[in-house]
């Protein structure tokens, strides 16, 4: 969901420097290693969820587009490729038509104000049910950056690794992670390396990123950050996982 309005885009501008605004940032923040450079548990593990999901995460069609492009991800690999030539594979916006709810339409065109985390979970179960797939959708939403709240994530993503009879979906403030902007975002779990306490995020926000790789404990700062003001009827939000299963 990475939008920012006309008039929050002005003040950001006027309240930089000529100096400030020509410096230049890196692409990742130290809290995100792009999957390019970091792949050896994919070489090394099963990593299930990563080799099924993976192939059908596509860029987010809008700016405010995450959630339909991570639920349709989640979707089409729970389905699997379709077995005859004839059969596409499903898009974001045929997906919404599916579903036939406008109110995700209209968040998720361009411009639109993204969804909450409430409407994430009643949208992914809307599209379950429009595919016509036998998933049960869970949530965890975490209230607390403690080391209780970290064992439960630890805990439930090793359940996540361990097939890809489930998919999690994160709901989480982008900007924590990748050092870059302030402002929630939703993309798909591909992996947990319980070794080294790593999530590899599928990013749908590829205008701008590809998959990377970042702490545990980041990504439930990440998830428990509130969206900001300016993002109008999203402020206040937290996150967490929204998970589809068999």
């Amino acid at each position: 969901m990475r939008f920012l309005s006309t008039f929050a885009s002005a003040s950001v501008a006027l309240a930089l420097s000529p100096a400030m605004a020509e410096e230049p940032h890196p692409k990742l923040g130290p809290d995100a290693v792009p999957v390019t450079t970091d792949h050896a548990y994919l070489r090394t593990a099963p990593a299930p969820d990563y080799w099924a999901f993976s192939p059908f995460v596509k860029p987010q069609f809008t700016s405010s587009a995450c959630s339909i492009a991570s639920v349709t991800a989640a979707v089409n690999g729970l389905a699997g490729l379709p077995p005859l030539a004839e059969d596409a594979v499903m898009t974001q916006p045929a997906l919404l038509e599916a579903t036939g709810i406008p109110e995700w339409a209209a968040l998720s065109a361009e411009g639109g104000d993204g969804v909450t985390f409430a409407q994430l979970e009643q949208f992914t179960a809307a599209a379950a049910k429009a595919r016509g797939l036998p998933l049960k959708v869970s949530s965890f939403r975490p209230l607390a950056e403690d080391a209780a709240t970290l064992a439960d994530l630890r805990a439930r993503l090793v359940v996540n690794e361990a097939s890809a009879d489930d998919v999690a979906l994160v709901y989480f403030n982008q900007g924590v992670v990748t050092g870059d902007w302030d402002g929630p975002h939703i993309s798909l779990i591909g992996a947990y390396d319980a070794q080294s306490d790593r999530v590899l995020i599928l990013e749908v926000d590829q205008e701008w990123y590809i998959p990377y790789w970042t702490p545990l404990p980041v990504l439930l700062k990440a998830m428990l950050k509130p969206t900001s003001a300016e993002h109008g009827p999203l402020e206040g939000e937290t996150g967490g996982l929204v998970i589809l299963a068999r």
